[in-house]
C-alpha cells in the first residue's frame, strides 16, 4: 500500500519522538519549523498533524508558547528479544499477548495427539523463516505463523479462530519493531525452543514437550512502559 505524503510525514514525526524517547510534554516545534523540516505545505502538514493528533500522539497548542507537543507514546511490549509499539486500538496489546499465550498452550498440547505430516511440514517451514530473518517484524510475523500452523493442526476450529484474530490484530496494529542490544543470544534460544516444540509434535514426545513449554513461557515474559502521563 502506497503512504500519502501526510502519512509519510506522520510517520517520520513518530519515529522521531520514539526514537528520541522523547518524554509526554516534549516539544517538537511549531508547524512552520515541521514543515520546513519535513519540505512539506500546509496542507500536508495540517492532515499529518490530523492523523498523530487522531492517534493521541500530538498536541497542537496555538498562540505564543504553543507548538506541536508529546501527548502520549505509543503502546510498548516487550516480547522476549523484541520491542515491539502499536497504533492505540481497543484491547490493550499486553491483553493480546497474554490471550495468544493462553491459547498457545492448550492448542500446542493438543496438536501434539492430532497434528499430520502437512501440518508438521508448515510448522518447520514457519521455524527456517525465524532462523532465516533478522528482521524484528519479519521474526514476529514468522513466530505468529508458526504458532498458526500448531493452531490448525490441534482441529479445534473455535479456538483457532480466535488465534488467527488476535496474531491479525497485533499484525494490524503493529507500528515498530526492534531488536535489543545484545539480542543475539536471546533470539537463538527463541529459535531453537520453537524448533525443539516443532520436533516434540512431530514424534508426539509429551514429557519433550511439556519441558519446552515451560521454556517457552520463560521466554514470552511481557513488560509494558508504564501508561504515559496525561498531557
Amino acid at each position: 500500500m502506497t503512504l500519502s505524503r501526510a502519512q509519510q510525514v506522520a510517520a517520520a514525526i513518530e519515529d522521531g519522538l520514539m526514537a528520541a524517547r522523547a518524554p509526554v510534554g516534549s516539544p517538537l516545534g511549531r508547524r512552520t519549523d515541521l514543515m520546513e523540516q519535513h519540505g512539506v505545505s500546509p496542507m500536508v502538514m495540517n492532515e499529518a498533524l490530523r492523523i498523530l493528533r487522531d492517534r493521541d500522539l500530538v498536541a497542537v497548542r496555538p498562540g505564543p508558547g504553543g507548538g506541536v507537543f508529546v501527548a502520549s507514546r505509543p503502546p510498548q511490549v516487550r516480547l522476549g528479544a523484541l520491542d515491539l509499539w502499536f497504533s492505540g486500538s481497543a484491547t490493550d496489546p499486553l491483553d493480546l499477548f497474554e490471550a495468544r499465550r493462553h491459547l498457545e498452550d492448550v492448542l500446542t498440547s493438543v496438536a501434539l495427539d492430532r497434528a499430520g505430516p502437512n501440518d508438521v511440514r508448515d510448522m518447520e517451514w514457519a521455524v527456517e523463516e525465524m532462523r532465516a530473518t533478522q528482521d524484528p517484524a519479519e521474526y514476529l510475523e514468522a513466530n505468529l505463523r508458526l504458532h498458526q500452523a500448531i493452531a490448525r493442526a490441534a482441529r479445534i476450529p473455535v479456538l483457532a479462530g480466535m488465534y488467527e484474530t488476535i496474531a491479525a490484530i497485533i499484525v494490524g496494529t503493529l507500528t515498530r519493531a526492534e531488536l535489543q542490544p545484545g539480542h543475539e543470544d536471546a533470539l537463538r534460544t527463541n529459535v531453537e525452543v520453537h524448533a525443539g516444540i516443532v520436533a516434540a509434535i512431530r514424534d508426539r514426545d509429551r514429557g519433550a514437550l511439556d519441558g519446552l513449554l515451560a521454556l517457552h513461557r520463560e521466554e514470552q515474559m511481557l513488560r509494558i512502559d508504564d501508561p504515559p502521563t496525561s498531557f
